[in-house]
């Protein structure tokens, strides 16, 4: 059963429960009358979305991040609480994060796992989020506690990324062993850490996992802000981000932007995202590009769904599937089937993965 979390200050505390309980009467009033905002929503899901939306806009409109981190934190729901998961925070010698060990692991992969949040947020339930991965895959996770904007601008996030994949490469770990991973911003990091990886030299991992990935840090399609209705993050949200993300450095969207990068010579790309998501149209725009420049991508968008529904895990239908889809990919890096569902968009990946690491994601 989901668990809902208060902590924090009592006023945040307050606001929050009272603004889940105005959007639980919402809902529910609007369902008696047959108005759901999506009609393949679930209650809970509907609910859920617009109450984060709402958390989202009170924490923008507070006068510091520190305080619209708080606020957002102060209640949340577990999808999926007291998984067996270690969480264990890393030792002085390795890069600040966590690692996430499921007491159960059955692969020898590790997954390098970069969080969401705008590169603004690292909210509590992001590390949930992560223990839930680490249990349904059976894959230990190492994430790295990236500086924040705006408090830190572009290249730190870089840095920080590019500093824990080579901590793992140090430590032993080969590349054929690492799963690149992130979600919304984290999947942005992603993007951009495999064209870092390129550009230093580097061996690329396995296998990068982009989940309702950020791909424009500018203005990209129709769904960007014509999708705020149905999502919980927001289009004015998203330029907000990019700007804290260049700082007063003298960058421009496209060098920020992961579609306007050489996308040659990466890992293999599986992307996912929720056709109701305000960054749908950006995210086609992406695997296309990657696509016509020669990379390995493969795309599954599921009609319904809103920006990063894969949190939601075994309580919600569609969650289930993409996680299912993202085992099934990593055990294509290690020989097995990598069927196409349903929901798949766009495959440039093949149904076989040869074991041997393949010419395109070696360094140049």
């Amino acid at each position: 059963m989901p668990k809902t979390v208060l902590q924090g200050s009592w006023s945040h505390r307050c606001r929050s429960a009272l603004t889940l309980w105005a959007t639980t009467v919402d809902v529910l009033a609007r369902r008696a009358i047959a108005r759901p905002l999506v009609p393949g929503w679930s209650i809970p899901f509907e609910i859920a979305t617009l109450f984060y939306r709402k958390q989202f806009n009170h924490a923008f409109s507070l006068p510091s991040m520190s305080e619209g981190r708080a606020y957002f934190d102060s209640l949340y729901t577990i999808a999926e609480p007291n998984l067996p998961v270690q969480i264990q925070a890393s030792t002085a010698q390795e890069p600040r994060g966590h690692w996430f060990i499921p007491r159960k692991s059955t692969r020898s992969k590790t997954m390098l796992y970069f969080h969401g949040g705008g590169y603004a947020f690292y909210p509590t339930v992001s590390r949930h989020f992560i223990a839930l991965l680490a249990h349904h895959l059976q894959i230990s996770i190492f994430a790295p506690d990236y500086r924040l904007t705006p408090d830190h601008a572009h290249p730190a996030q870089q840095d920080d990324a590019l500093e824990a994949y080579r901590y793992l490469l140090e430590r032993g770990t080969l590349p054929e062993d690492i799963i690149l991973a992130g979600d919304s911003a984290g999947g942005h990091l992603v993007l951009m850490t495999l064209v870092s990886l390129r550009q230093a030299g580097l061996p690329q991992p396995s296998l990068a996992l982009a989940l309702s990935p950020w791909t424009d840090i500018g203005r990209r399609g129709a769904s960007q802000f014509g999708y705020d209705r149905y999502d919980m993050v927001q289009g004015y949200q998203t330029l907000q981000y990019g700007q804290w993300l260049k700082g007063n450095g003298n960058w421009s969207d496209a060098q920020l932007s992961p579609i306007a990068q050489d996308l040659r010579q990466l890992a293999p790309l599986y992307i996912q995202a929720g056709g109701k998501e305000i960054l749908v149209d950006m995210i086609r725009d992406f695997a296309q590009e990657a696509k016509t420049q020669g990379a390995a991508v493969r795309l599954d968008v599921w009609p319904d769904m809103t920006h990063e529904f894969h949190a939601y895990g075994s309580t919600l239908t569609s969650s289930e599937q993409a996680i299912a889809a993202l085992l099934a990919a990593i055990q294509w890096t290690e020989g097995g089937v990598f069927n196409s569902l349903e929901e798949t968009e766009l495959d440039g990946l093949g149904s076989v993965f040869n074991k041997a690491q393949p010419e395109h994601i070696k360094p140049e």
